[in-house]
């Protein structure tokens, strides 16, 4: 049976080319069919020579999705925009958003996108965290609170109508889908230090959006089993909402790259 390692948060940009190389090395020790990232591999002035390179070393698919570290330094349709242009001649890489359905098995799908934290989970108006992302990212910056909590439920509101489409393909012939994505469907899967995030951090850790679409999924197809494999908020956890729906969610040191799982596809 297919073997689909998987790994979130790795941070290149933290990273000195023996960690990546000893990172590399681990991903050809474990031999899968195909390696997953869920977001977070590096910055967006390195992501695609980040991505190059692994791709030179691993000798399997590399199938990826972004974070939002993947867009600091750079804007979010520039990265994107470039991200299309490199899958485009390195065909090993494949940037889910765009790959539409991938069938790991004749019985199991991989769809991924990236989300976002829309900040509808939590208490974004009495929240005073300010993550970096309104500083690094060109569309996020200079947004003041009402601005910047339009811009959060926009981006979330869109990767939840990607994944509606993604799911509505995947359920038709398959009855298990791996779901990836960037960022936490749930709060109580944005885990941190051993807790689901709090109501100052929810808001930036978690997508309701994308958590309605696959709480909806999972209703209606209740003879389909969805995994989501995460991260974003670096600590590692499990929550499962629905017998059929459950979310595993990566922890992450900078600077310490490592598979999360080799997950064994029937």
């Amino acid at each position: 049976m297919p073997r689909l390692a998987w790994a979130t948060d790795v941070h290149f940009e933290f990273c000195s080319q023996k960690q990546i190389d000893a990172f590399a090395d681990c991903v050809r020790g474990a031999a899968p069919d195909a390696l997953l990232l869920a977001g977070d591999t590096a910055t967006a002035p390195s992501l695609a020579t980040a991505l190059e390179l692994l791709e030179a070393r691993v000798p399997c698919p590399i199938y990826f999705v972004l974070g939002n570290h993947d867009f600091y330094g750079g804007g979010l349709g520039a990265v994107r925009g470039a991200i299309v242009t490199l899958t485009e001649r390195r065909h090993s890489l494949r940037w889910l958003p765009t790959a539409s359905v991938v069938s790991l098995s004749s019985t199991t799908a991989l769809v991924g996108v990236d989300g976002w934290a829309d900040g509808r989970y939590g208490d974004y108006w009495g929240s005073g965290v300010r993550l970096n992302d309104f500083r690094r990212i060109v569309e996020l910056t200079q947004l003041y609170r009402a601005a910047a909590f339009a811009s959060l439920n926009r981006l979330g509101d869109a990767e939840a109508s990607l994944l509606r489409l993604q799911l509505a393909q995947a359920v038709e012939r398959h009855g298990r889908v791996v779901v990836a994505t960037h960022v936490p469907p749930f709060r109580e899967a944005a885990w941190h230090e051993g807790q689901a995030s709090g109501p100052d951090y929810a808001p930036f850790f978690a997508c309701r959006a994308t958590g309605e679409v696959l709480l909806t999924f999972a209703g209606q197809h209740p003879a389909v089993d969805f995994l989501v494999l995460c991260g974003h908020s670096h600590g590692a956890g499990e929550y499962q909402p629905m017998p059929n729906l459950r979310v595993v969610t990566g922890g992450a040191i900078y600077g310490y790259p490592k598979l999360q799982d080799l997950i064994t596809v029937p």
